[in-house]
């Protein structure tokens, strides 16, 4: 077992190093400058996403599919994996993660516009979509959304549901006594609860819990930078000296080269927002929206709060903690986050547990609706019944057996997601373009789609 797990550990490493980086990078700079970045439109971007569109198709508003969408990708890497990436690639890591963030925005964009360009109605009424449907129905190449369909229904098994369990599980354990067999329990039951009311039972949750998590978290945050307010200016010039600076970063941070601080930086910042990965345009095909460039416009969004805010936050966060604590370690990654949050008194510790453990269930929550929709394309509602029960029991397993070999298989699996997703995305930009140009560049936001 020792053997196996080394084994799928090394091809992790090698698939999310720099084949990977390659690959969504360029695809994220590709359609920035074929979409005349999209990120310029931000602001009209963040007011769509809280508006409503009631009279157009779908199941769920714009902000339930963004709530959703956010509940699966706001999680553990945006604390930890920032954390590890700052610990293994220095202080530079964080300009990169920012920049993989901004650019990854054009990416997601174009995910939720072809999302909505290609879905259809089910046998139950409801809009489904995401990129099995862009490669069937846009490119004719059905087989490459089955594969897709395939990694995506493995990959949630890893990083939607067992690994975020055993997340939750380990820390509650950990800091408060409980035991991993009752969090296992309690949050099947949970889960389960929510599962049974479909697309718009999770979106209503996440709509409720998504906000209230995100704004302790960076409450939090924003305390620590006012207490460590002056070391402000010396963390931004080490964040970004040290992205470009072939030197040691100075200040404790030594060894650290703009190799391995692009490389931990763009590569955390990658697996954290999932542009590219084709998770996000999934529920994205289900929004209430008058044509495909709005809704693409909101999951934009998605990529600009969860790495260009939140990982932007955590990671000054860290840099300034370590140069104004020198008894925190800095090396320590996992433990990293938790020694800067310890910092604020008697709640610091509460605030970052309650962060975990929230933005853990809501990507469990996330990923439910993404696994069952895969699986409905592969083979339809009648064995849907059956993988809610194996979906359920696995949270369970999850939450109390060691999970080592199944964290690094499902990174592996979510790397191949990526795969038929990005030729989709390539291969169809023309349409992302001609779509764009009709109702975005010719100011025309506001016209009802001909579906």
């Amino acid at each position: 077992m020792e053997q196996l797990t080394k084994i799928v550990q090394e091809i992790s490493s090698f698939m999310w190093g720099w084949p990977m980086i390659i690959m969504l990078l360029g695809t994220h700079l590709y359609l920035t400058i074929r979409l005349r970045f999209p990120q310029l439109h931000i602001l009209k971007a963040l007011r769509l996403s809280v508006s409503k569109d009631k009279d157009a198709g779908g199941d769920v508003s714009q902000f339930g599919a963004l709530a959703t969408s956010l509940a699966a990708t706001i999680g553990t890497g945006n604390i930890i994996g920032v954390a590890t990436a700052v610990a293994l690639g220095g202080p530079g890591a964080v300009f990169w993660c920012w920049l993989t963030g901004v650019l990854g925005m054009s990416t997601k964009y174009a995910e939720g516009l072809l999302a909505v360009k290609y879905r259809i109605k089910n046998s139950s009424g409801e809009m489904i979509g995401g990129p099995m449907y862009a490669l069937e129905r846009g490119l004719g190449l059905k087989w490459l959304g089955v594969l897709f369909c395939i990694f995506t229904a493995l990959a949630a098994f890893g990083i939607g549901n067992t690994v975020q369990a055993n997340s939750i599980s380990l820390l509650l354990n950990e800091s408060y006594g409980v035991s991993p067999h009752l969090t296992g329990i309690l949050m099947s039951i949970l889960t389960a609860l929510v599962v049974i009311g479909g697309v718009k039972s999770i979106a209503r949750v996440c709509m409720g819990l998504v906000p209230i998590m995100a704004l302790l978290y960076v409450g939090g945050c924003i305390y620590i930078l006012i207490v460590n307010h002056a070391y402000l200016g010396e963390s931004f010039r080490l964040i970004f000296e040290s992205a470009f600076s072939a030197r040691a970063a100075g200040s404790g941070f030594v060894g650290t080269t703009v190799m391995m601080a692009a490389r931990y930086g763009i590569a955390r910042g990658l697996f954290s927002n999932e542009s590219g990965l084709g998770s996000a345009p999934i529920v994205a095909a289900a929004a209430q929206t008058r044509n495909p460039v709005r809704q693409a416009l909101v999951s934009s969004t998605g990529t600009f709060w969860d790495t260009v805010v939140i990982c932007a936050l955590t990671g000054l966060v860290l840099v300034s903690s370590i140069l104004a604590y020198p008894d925190i370690d800095y090396t320590s990654d996992a433990a990293l986050t938790k020694m800067a949050f310890a910092k604020i008194p008697y709640v610091g510790t509460p605030i970052l547990s309650f962060g975990i453990v929230t933005f853990a269930f809501s990507t469990i929550l996330g990923w439910t609706y993404y696994s069952q929709k895969a699986v409905e394309y592969l083979g339809g509602k009648k064995i849907m019944f059956a993988y809610r029960l194996m979906w359920i029991l696995m949270i369970y397993v999850g939450s109390v057996i060691n999970l080592a070999l199944v964290w690094n298989f499902a990174d592996v699996v979510n790397a191949l997601m990526a795969i038929p997703n990005l030729i989709s995305l390539v291969l169809l930009s023309g349409v992302v373009v001609s779509e764009t140009r009709k109702y975005l560049w010719n100011n025309r936001l506001n016209d009802y789609h001909e579906e």
